[in-house]
Parts: C-alpha cells; sequence; structure tokens
C-alpha cells in the first residue's frame, strides 16, 4: 500500500463523525463535488480517480496559476463553523474566501502557507448572514514538480467553532502543544483500562464517549504544563463559555482557563476555586473576542502523583451567563471627525475655550480637515484666549474600566518654537484625577496630518483628555486635531492600516493589486512616502498615517499632457449601485487633470474629473456608478503645462450602496 492510500485511509479512520448535523456546503468527495465548480476563469480543480479529496496541482498550470473553487449558493441564517481538511505538499498557499451577493469584493475568512506531510484541520467561524453568499477556495501551488493542494473533506455545522464534545476523532480543531511527558489525551471507550480511575465521558454519561483529560503519571519534574488550544476564532464574538471538568488529587495540579492573542499575550479568565471534584462540575465563563483569540485549557503538575484533569462538552452561547457582567458597549460613542459639533468631547471653561472647532476652505496655502479636506477640525490657539498663554484640555466621554482599547486619532502642528507640552494624552479616573500621560509629541510636525494610535488599559472607568500647554504667546503656534476613533483591543490586532478589508487600499503594504496600463508615450503611477521631489506640488505626506505611502504622479519626469492609467483588480459587478470613495491631492500652479474611468468590454465611460489646482490638502472625492457585469476602474492622470503638475491619490475605497454623503 502507498504511503498516499496510507494517510487517506488514516484520515477516513480518523474522521468518522458521531451524529453531527451537516449544512449545505459539506462535501466529503466521495463520488462528485457537490456542488462545488472550478472558476472558469482560473485553472481546473481535479477529483482523485478514487474519490476522497480534489487536489489542484501545479502539473496542470496552464495560463492561469492559481485555482479557485466556488461553492453553490447557501443561505445560513445563522452562525456556523467551516471545518475543512486540507493538505499542502511542497509550496504553495490556500485561502478561504465568502462572498455575499451583490458585492464587488470577496472577504477572506482565513489563510494557510504551511506544508505538511499529513491532513491538517481548519476551524473558521461564519458570522449569521442576511442573504445569500458563497465560499470561495483559492489554491495557489508554486510552479515545479510535487507542488500541490488537496481538499479531503468540507463540513458545515451549526454552532461555534470552539465548541466540542471530543466525540469526533479529529477534535473539533483542537490541538495539544506536545510536551514530552505530559500531554492531553482522548479518555473514555470501551477499550480503556479497567483499573483506571478516570471517569465516564459527560456528553453521554457512559463508557462508549469521549472526553480530554491530562493525568500526572508521567510528570518528570516540577510544575510540568499540558496546554490544550482551541482554533483561532476568526471573527469577534461575546458570550457565555461552558464546560464540565473533573479533577482528580487537585492538591497536586493546578488547572486554569486563559485566552491567548494573536501577539501571544495571555489573559487568564478562569481557575477553580475547589479541590476535587468527584463528578463532572459545570464551569461558565463570559469571554469578550472583539479579535482573534484562542483558548486554552493548561493543567500544571507538581509531581507524578498530582492525579488528572479530565474535560468535556465545550459550548458557547452569545448570551452572557452572568447578569453582573456588563453587557456589550459600543466604543464608537468616543469617535468624533467633528463635522457636527464636539460629539461628546467637552473642555474646562477657565479661561476661555481654547479648543474651537474651525473649518478652512480650499486653498493653496493652509491645510483643511482630515476628514473631507473641506470639513471641521478642532484647532488650540492663544488668539482664542485672554491671556498670552493657555492650558487647554479637551476630554472625551467616560468608558467602562477592564477593557484594552485602541485610540487612534490625527493631529497637526503649524509654527510652534518649543513642542514641550504642546500636545500630551492623560487618563482621567471619574472624579477628573489624572491617573497617566500615555502619549506626548515628540517631534516636529511637517503641516500634514500625522496619526497617533495608543493602547491602554485601566481597571475603572476612565476618560482620555487631550491636553495643549503653551507658556508663552511667542512660542505658541497652532494644534489642530481630527477623527477621533476608540476601537476594543490592542492597536497591533484591531483592523489598521496594515491590514485594510476587501475594497480598501491604502498603499501602505504594496499597490493592492493595482496595476500601469503601458502605452508609449505614457507616464507611470509611482508608490512614494513623504514629500515629491519638486517643490511648490504634491503633499507632503499621505493621507492614511502623515508617514504612509499613496500614489502620485512625477510630473517632471513627463511631457506636457501626457498621461498614467492606474487600473484596479477585476471587479464582478453587482445589481445595485456602487460608491467609489478616495483621497486625492492636486496642488501646484500647473496642475493638469485628474479622470476617474470605468472600462467595461472594449470601452471607458469617463465618471468623475477634476482640472487645475484645487488645494494644498487631501481633498475627499465619492463617486456613484452602476455596472452589472465585469469591470475595472481607472485613474488616469494627466500632466498639466509645467513641473508643478504632481497628482496623488490615496485611501481608495468601494463600498456597497450609494454613496449618500459617506
Amino acid at each position: 500500500m502507498s504511503l498516499l492510500h496510507f494517510s487517506i485511509l488514516l484520515a477516513v479512520a480518523l474522521l468518522v463523525r458521531a451524529q453531527t448535523q451537516l449544512l449545505r456546503g459539506s462535501c466529503s468527495f466521495e463520488s462528485d463535488s457537490c456542488g462545488y465548480t472550478s472558476d472558469p476563469a482560473y485553472a481546473a480543480w481535479t477529483i482523485n480517480e478514487e474519490g476522497r479529496f480534489i487536489i489542484a496541482e501545479s502539473s496542470s498550470f496552464g495560463e492561469n496559476e492559481k485555482y479557485v473553487l466556488v461553492s453553490p449558493e447557501l443561505e445560513l441564517r445563522d452562525w456556523s463553523c467551516v471545518r475543512l481538511v486540507y493538505q499542502i505538499s511542497g509550496l504553495g498557499s490556500l485561502q478561504l474566501h465568502l462572498r455575499p451577493e451583490g458585492e464587488n469584493f470577496d472577504y477572506m475568512l482565513w489563510t494557510a502557507d504551511k506544508p505538511s506531510d499529513s491532513w491538517l484541520i481548519a476551524s473558521v467561524d461564519v458570522r449569521n448572514m442576511s442573504g445569500a453568499y458563497q465560499l470561495l477556495f483559492d489554491a495557489k501551488p508554486r510552479r515545479g514538480m510535487g507542488n500541490s493542494i488537496a481538499l479531503f473533506e468540507i463540513h458545515i455545522i451549526p454552532g461555534y467553532c470552539i465548541e466540542c464534545n471530543f466525540e469526533e476523532h479529529h477534535l473539533c480543531g483542537y490541538s495539544n502543544q506536545w510536551n514530552p511527558n505530559v500531554n492531553w489525551y482522548v479518555g473514555g471507550s470501551l477499550a480503556r483500562d479497567p483499573q483506571s480511575n478516570l471517569p465516564d465521558d459527560h456528553t453521554m454519561n457512559n463508557e462508549r464517549g469521549h472526553y480530554m483529560y491530562v493525568d500526572s503519571v508521567y510528570a518528570k519534574r516540577f510544575q510540568e504544563v499540558a496546554k490544550l488550544v482551541s482554533p483561532m476564532t476568526t471573527t469577534s464574538m461575546a458570550g457565555c463559555l461552558s464546560f464540565y471538568y473533573q479533577r482528580d488529587q487537585a492538591i497536586g495540579n493546578f488547572f486554569s482557563v486563559f485566552t491567548k492573542d494573536q501577539l501571544g499575550h495571555y489573559d487568564e479568565i478562569w481557575r477553580p476555586d475547589v479541590y476535587a471534584t468527584t463528578d463532572w462540575k459545570l464551569v461558565q465563563v463570559d469571554i469578550k473576542a472583539p479579535h482573534p483569540l484562542e483558548m486554552v485549557f493548561e493543567v500544571a503538575f507538581n509531581s507524578p502523583r498530582g492525579g488528572y484533569v479530565a474535560l468535556d462538552d465545550i459550548s458557547f452561547s452569545p448570551e452572557f451567563c452572568h447578569t453582573e457582567t456588563e453587557p456589550a458597549f459600543d466604543p464608537s460613542l468616543a469617535n468624533c471627525d467633528f463635522e457636527e459639533g464636539l460629539c461628546q468631547y467637552y473642555q474646562e471653561q477657565t479661561g476661555g475655550s481654547v479648543w474651537n472647532r474651525v473649518s478652512v476652505k480650499p486653498n493653496v496655502y493652509r491645510i483643511g480637515d482630515h476628514t473631507t479636506g473641506t470639513g471641521s477640525f478642532l484647532m488650540a490657539n492663544t488668539r482664542h484666549t485672554s491671556r498670552p498663554g493657555y492650558v487647554g484640555r479637551l476630554f472625551g466621554p467616560s468608558l467602562p474600566g477592564n477593557h484594552k482599547y485602541c485610540l487612534r486619532f490625527h493631529y497637526v502642528l503649524h509654527g510652534f518654537m518649543k513642542i514641550d507640552n504642546v500636545l500630551a494624552l492623560y487618563i482621567y479616573d471619574e472624579n477628573n484625577i489624572a491617573q497617566e500621560k500615555i502619549w506626548t509629541v515628540s517631534e516636529r510636525s511637517k503641516d500634514v496630518w500625522t496619526e497617533v494610535e495608543v493602547t491602554y488599559l485601566k481597571p475603572m472607568p476612565t476618560k482620555v483628555a487631550f491636553v495643549s500647554i503653551c507658556r508663552n504667546f511667542w512660542d505658541c503656534g497652532l494644534v489642530a486635531l481630527d477623527d477621533i476613533s476608540v476601537t476594543l483591543g490592542d492597536c497591533r490586532v484591531a483592523t489598521g492600516p496594515m491590514n485594510p478589508p476587501p475594497g480598501h487600499c491604502n498603499f501602505e503594504t504594496g499597490d493592492c493589486g493595482y496595476t500601469q496600463k503601458m502605452k508609449a508615450k505614457k507616464g507611470h503611477w509611482l508608490r512614494i512616502r513623504g514629500h515629491t521631489p519638486t517643490s511648490y506640488t504634491g503633499p507632503k505626506g499621505d493621507h492614511t498615517l502623515g508617514v504612509g505611502y499613496y500614489m502620485y504622479i512625477e510630473a517632471s519626469h513627463m511631457l506636457p499632457k501626457q498621461s498614467a492609467q492606474l487600473m484596479s483588480t477585476e471587479l464582478r459587478g453587482s445589481t445595485g449601485p456602487q460608491c467609489l470613495i478616495f483621497f486625492y491631492h492636486m496642488y501646484g500652479s500647473g496642475t493638469g487633470t485628474l479622470n476617474v474611468l470605468l472600462h467595461k468590454g472594449d470601452r471607458q465611460r469617463l465618471l468623475w474629473t477634476r482640472q487645475g489646482e484645487q488645494s494644498v490638502s487631501w481633498m475627499k472625492a465619492m463617486v456613484d456608478y452602476e455596472c452589472y457585469t465585469r469591470h475595472w476602474i481607472i485613474f488616469e492622470a494627466i500632466r498639466g503645462s509645467s513641473i508643478r503638475s504632481d497628482i496623488a491619490i490615496d485611501d481608495i475605497v468601494f463600498k456597497k450602496g450609494p454613496c449618500n454623503g459617506e
């Protein structure tokens, strides 16, 4: 028997399911593809002659260097878990995407690129959807012999991926972090040692069921640790985690449950308050997972006589199990772009209002707000006070304690001789007492909106305060704030500029699949950070971060009326209106034209245009359009009469539905 056949039979034996409800979209590829089809625009997946799996092989490559497997149309109204068994042989990658009906873009749910000699398990949460959607498996085996990607099984089951009763032999994607002496094992079944003091299974309440256990009998060193790790959650969730456990000789072991985020940070969420339990004991603990987390069940032993710990029937409910648990709240109450007022921010009124809401019309001398280029922002200035100096404190709304927050905002400085205390961020408690300074300006601003992100955690309710201090009129300049936002979680994990969602491109990590339309006598779009080489034209920094990347044309490399075209990836089209949002920068006395074109078939249609110098600020553009078939969007920049004609774009966003003043 070949190694391949042996691994297949072994996988079959390990994947026998115990009365699991399978939903539409599940497939074991026994004899057919269950309605899954290969996207004809790419290479075709093939079912193995003996069944059991479907494969994408590099030897089958034509001109297309990837395979896309598309599910039948699905309508799953409740939360579900996609569990797939796959193998990457050699070099390549596999991605799982969700394609909502009527949208231009697919949403990536999961990705893997590590090769393996055996089948691997992946578990992916899919939130309840109001409309129909499809699942897409995108395989990219690298060119060369022996590189392939195979799918053995796709199972879609109701519920959450962290749930498990351990009756399925693949353990619902739970993994044991291997330790030479102490590990989690599958307990139960009729084959166990009759002298064992291990319990019966909790699910079936007899010897036929299964559970997980860890035993101290092989422990050799003090506090040897066994870890059972859940699949990583793939979408935000909050509610009640429940499980059953038993402990024997509890004085000799330590049992805890942790959450672990993508940065490797552990947070203990439970430990037992009793010693040994002769019966299965129910535990219910509230968890809040705004970002991907793993559940880690950890047991440590003092000696080989430390007894055992058994675990069974892990489940999850979106309702909190304890009434005293603070309900999930929306931290966006602390967001403000100052377009309609101060939102929930306020300031001390002694000595006059230091922070004032202002707006600047598009001009070539002073930058406008960060939100749109024509809107409002907050500014602190001695001209607004009756004294030569000032201390201005801008307070935000109170937020609950025991949460990790990611605070983002944009600021700009102009004209300060000294930057000490120009702008700082403090945490205040409910009694208006400053607890900690968590950020301060460290270098001079270059008259460009610069993003700051700060992560903080306090045990009590707190509010942030933006503090600006000017001791002497002659040292003071202008300090401005705009676009404050607050989300739950660490800024390094929270969705931010480095990992934008589908349809968004800020050029921070590359060109997002945008390509140049190369023709004779045409210029090129360039990706750059900082200011452009030619003076008195182009931006001083990008729109996203102030210190990041954007795309622009360098007019000094082009002749008048030469153009450069930047084309999007293919868009599928949809039955309803679409909204294109982007920021553009057109500053310079010789500025030419910026066009947005819709390319379909062999035709192009003008959607939007601007000509000539517009502003020294980044300006927001919103374009409504409709297209029912596949198409591309093209950004075309035409060089003006002089070298002071640099044109730039940044922060491109496609949204479903009309713009409606987004």
